[in-house]
């Protein structure tokens, strides 16, 4: 009886792990459209495509005003985040 309902809690808790969704699970597509981004990427680079090269710039560009923004609005916005 006590192994009964031990195999029964266990089989409960099996439950509720597979209820919760996890961030790393991808599909077969997730996986393939992040490889053919990844190659194309690759490629752009290895050819020396000036599109790549403008990606770049203004991913550069991108990340450097992100952080003044980070860093102007941070402080003000940490608090609420953290409620």
């Amino acid at each position: 009886m006590l192994r009964d309902d031990i195999n029964e809690a266990l089989a409960d808790e099996r439950e509720v792990e597979t209820k919760t969704p996890s961030n790393s699970i991808t599909n077969r597509q997730s996986k393939i459209r992040k490889s053919v981004s990844q190659m194309s990427t690759a490629q752009a680079r290895k050819r020396n495509d000036p599109l790549y090269k403008r990606m770049i710039h203004y991913r550069e560009l991108y990340n450097r005003y992100r952080s003044l923004v980070h860093k102007k609005y941070g402080q003000r916005v940490d608090a609420r985040a953290r409620r």
